[in-house]
């Protein structure tokens, strides 16, 4: 993946759900099995569970070696680093997440998702002081910051140009219960899809879903797509960008389903 050979992945988050057994995994499939399963019908998976503990550089490598070459994992980064009062003390707990083992993933290193609690307010000088805290690379991978701000401050242009200034992306969230931003601040773009509805056996109409691929496909050449809740009208630069489209929350049984049903549009 580079700025001159964009990708377009879309995946879900995590692959142990129970209901997945159900309409996802075949029938009687090891449930040991079911990221080597997952990984050949996504092109992505965002890992949760890092968000909340710790791993060993021995599981990132066979999470590694259990997927296809051209797999990527998305990473949550740790909780510890975000879900405090002065993210300028996050210092230890950020060396601590990236050390601890996710250059094991080489180049199946996708974006480090840094998510903030709903009600961090936006704070200039101490957002700053984080941003600076987070390192360029681990072990020779560079490594690409995306930010889950979830409070409405944080949709002002002095967000936006602090993004912009430390080359961070901001996860364009489409959901009720989180402040959209749309606006590109980093050289890639990351989004999670959370309106996925159980009713429907693709967790989406066919009009949103053919929606969400001419998006993906927008954003990887360099465009806009237009209509997206935006804070600012000014377009980011037209330059080819990476693309990761994740299904998340909503009716999470269908999340497999949605994700497979835009590959395919996308592939066409």
């Amino acid at each position: 993946m580079s700025e001159t050979n964009p990708s377009i992945r879309v995946g879900i988050g995590g692959w142990n759900f129970e209901p997945w057994r159900d309409n996802f995994y075949p029938k009687g499939w090891p449930q040991q099995r079911e990221l080597e399963y997952a990984s050949r019908q996504l092109s992505a998976i965002e890992i949760n569970s890092t968000y909340y503990s710790s791993q060993k550089p021995s599981t990132f490598a066979k999470w590694r070696e259990d997927t296809p070459d051209d797999f990527m994992f998305s990473l949550k980064a740790s909780r510890f680093a975000t879900n405090r009062r002065v993210l300028a003390e996050a210092g230890e707990s950020v060396q601590r997440f990236v050390g601890s083992g996710i250059a094991e993933l080489a180049a199946k290193l996708g974006p480090i998702v840094w998510q903030f609690a709903p009600s961090k307010r936006f704070e200039p000088e101490d957002f700053e002081a984080f941003l600076k805290l987070l390192p360029a690379s681990v072990d020779g991978i560079a490594l690409r910051h995306a930010l889950d701000v979830r409070h409405e401050s944080f949709r002002c242009a002095e967000y936006l140009a602090l993004a912009r200034r430390y080359r961070a992306g901001t996860v364009f969230t489409d959901s009720d219960d989180y402040p959209p931003i749309a606006d590109i601040t980093g050289n890639f773009v990351y989004t999670r899809m959370m309106r996925t509805r159980s009713e429907l056996p693709e967790g989406c109409t066919a009009e949103v879903l053919d929606a969400l691929a001419d998006c993906g496909r927008a954003w990887a050449a360099g465009r806009e797509p237009e209509g997206l809740p935006k804070v600012e009208n000014t377009p980011a630069a037209g330059q080819p960008r990476d693309v990761f489209m994740f299904f998340i929350s909503g009716a999470k049984e269908r999340a497999p389903a949605a994700a497979m049903a835009l590959r395919q549009r996308l592939q066409r």
